[in-house]
């Protein structure tokens, strides 16, 4: 597996992303935002997570616009997978990848904590690695991180089965307790907890192995 992962200004998770694919079995090549184009032969993107170009303007919105963020649409319009974690998140929606907009805490205060997720759905690469319902610990980071979408978005997530984590305990005012959702395809992902940081049992817990090992067994399966 070849994974890219995407460098802003302001970019704090990169590396941690990095080395949650590389655990993984992939072969990783770091990208800067001001490059044109993705490496050749690459199959999953990754988008992490910190406060590209400061969050200026809105979360995600000027990364979305910069050189590097057309050539992540056209990896993802061929059948790519993307994930994009936390501000990576803000970027997909930011970019027309994904539905709906990233809000301020519903408690407008900046979240920091592990919380516990529910597995939505298992029919994804990225969450293939979990049961249904299954229950797991993931840590946050965020303070725009309030999933909001009109009516009908949310009924069109939930009846095509893309709600892909949700929150037990609401901690940002989500609507539907969304943490996560997929794309109409189901290979771009976008969550705002932050499974790479939750590979390592030394760091508190391993929950967040099984999205980076999902994408692998998947491209080896195909």
């Amino acid at each position: 597996m070849k994974a890219a992962v995407i460098t802003f200004p302001g970019s704090n998770c990169d590396r941690d992303l990095a080395v949650a694919f590389e655990a993984a079995g992939a072969e990783v090549t770091r990208v800067w935002h001001k490059d044109a184009a993705l490496p050749e032969g690459v199959d999953v993107v990754g988008i992490p997570g910190g406060f590209s170009f400061g969050d200026y303007l809105r979360c995600g919105a000027i990364a979305a616009r910069s050189p590097i963020a057309g050539a992540v649409r056209a990896h993802a319009d061929k059948g790519g997978y993307v994930i994009g974690i936390c501000n990576g998140f803000q970027v997909l929606v930011e970019t027309g990848l994904l539905p709906g907009a990233l809000m301020r805490n519903a408690g407008l205060r900046f979240i920091c904590k592990a919380v516990t997720l529910e597995v939505a759905t298992a029919d994804c690469a990225f969450t293939s690695g979990y049961a249904p319902g299954q229950r797991v610990t993931i840590p946050v980071a965020h303070h725009d991180g309030n999933y909001q979408a009109d009516d009908e978005t949310l009924a069109r997530l939930q009846g095509e089965d893309r709600v892909a984590f949700r929150y037990v305990e609401n901690p940002n005012g989500s609507r539907g307790d969304i943490a996560g959702i997929l794309s109409a395809n189901r290979r771009v992902l976008g969550m705002m907890p932050h499974p790479e940081r939750a590979i390592d049992a030394r760091h508190g817990g391993t929950d967040g192995q099984a999205v980076f090992r999902g994408i692998l067994r998947s491209l080896t399966a195909a």
